[in-house]
């Protein structure tokens, strides 16, 4: 089986001498093996063409089977190391307002499973205060909410600051200005979130305290539609930043001062008790989102 292995990377490498490097033996003692291999089967499995090796018939026959003990070797191995694992399996369920849930969340999930194959992990959705409610009462492990949270009994691990930004088509108008102000909004053709919605209120106390009067033409609960809306219909929007982490090249980003004033802070939420902890997969999903984090 192990001279069967070689001639797959022989026949794979089209060459003796690459084929030595990756095996990391020595090239006389590769053309052994295949020789001691074509001994042992009583057949010819190579021909030479000039510095070339071709397999003869019953060499691509070798191959083939080699090929499936290799397939069979690695399903051998993967189902051993499945079973090593089968008391490390374990499932963690966050709790995310549905505009972290969209836009932050994804790449937390990618990150940690990556790390952390063999974790289930399960999501539920909601407002802030709903899902601090999950964490209090144990119905989620961890909550991921655009907020900093002052409760009794919940430890908050800030992650990051994000604010409002003029979000805007490529060929728009006011990509070009050399800066903007809060009145440039006024009348201006918007798509925004739905009323009622968190983003949606402190859009429209920043508008009233600035006596705006855009030109709504779209209200939407969905970022992910605002953000295609945005290009086909060729308007603006108003979206925190981190909502572009990711996102096309048709899509420009203006900061406007007073949009400052939005700036609101994502954090992660969880249950100080120390009982809390005892799923193994909530320290490592804690640890994997601070690095991310706080990298810079």
């Amino acid at each position: 089986m192990e001279n069967l292995e070689l001639l797959a990377t022989v026949v794979e490498q089209a060459s003796l001498n690459k084929a030595s490097q990756l095996l990391n033996i020595s090239q006389p003692a590769l053309s052994r093996k295949i020789m001691r291999l074509e001994e042992d089967l009583g057949v010819q499995l190579f021909t030479r063409k000039g510095k070339r090796l071709e397999l003869t018939r019953v060499g691509q026959v070798c191959y083939e089977y080699a090929l499936e003990l290799r397939h069979l070797d690695r399903k051998f191995q993967h189902a051993i190391q499945e079973y090593k694992a089968a008391g490390k399996h374990s499932s963690i369920t966050i709790g995310a307002s549905l505009t972290t849930l969209q836009a932050t969340l994804p790449d937390l999930i990618t990150i940690y499973v990556k790390a952390n194959p063999l974790t289930e992990i399960k999501a539920l959705t909601g407002k802030t205060h709903e899902i601090v409610t999950m964490v209090k009462e144990k119905k989620v492990d961890i909550g991921l909410v655009a907020s900093t949270i002052n409760a009794a009994g919940l430890h908050c691990e800030p992650l990051f600051d994000d604010h409002l930004c003029l979000v805007l088509p490529l060929g728009h108008k006011y990509i070009d200005l050399p800066a903007l102000a809060i009145s440039d909004l006024n009348n201006l053709p918007m798509i925004l979130f739905s009323k009622g919605t968190w983003y949606r209120v402190l859009m429209d106390e920043l508008f009233h305290r600035y006596s705006i009067l855009p030109d709504v033409q779209m209200e939407i609960d969905s970022f992910e539609a605002i953000l295609r809306l945005v290009s086909t219909c060729k308007t603006a929007t108003l979206l925190p930043q981190s909502y572009l982490r990711g996102q096309n090249s048709e899509l420009v980003l203006r900061n406007i001062p007073e949009l400052e004033q939005t700036t609101r802070t994502t954090s992660l939420i969880y249950l100080n008790a120390e009982s809390a902890l005892t799923n193994p997969a909530i320290q490592p999903f804690i640890q994997k989102t601070k690095e991310y984090f706080h990298k810079e």
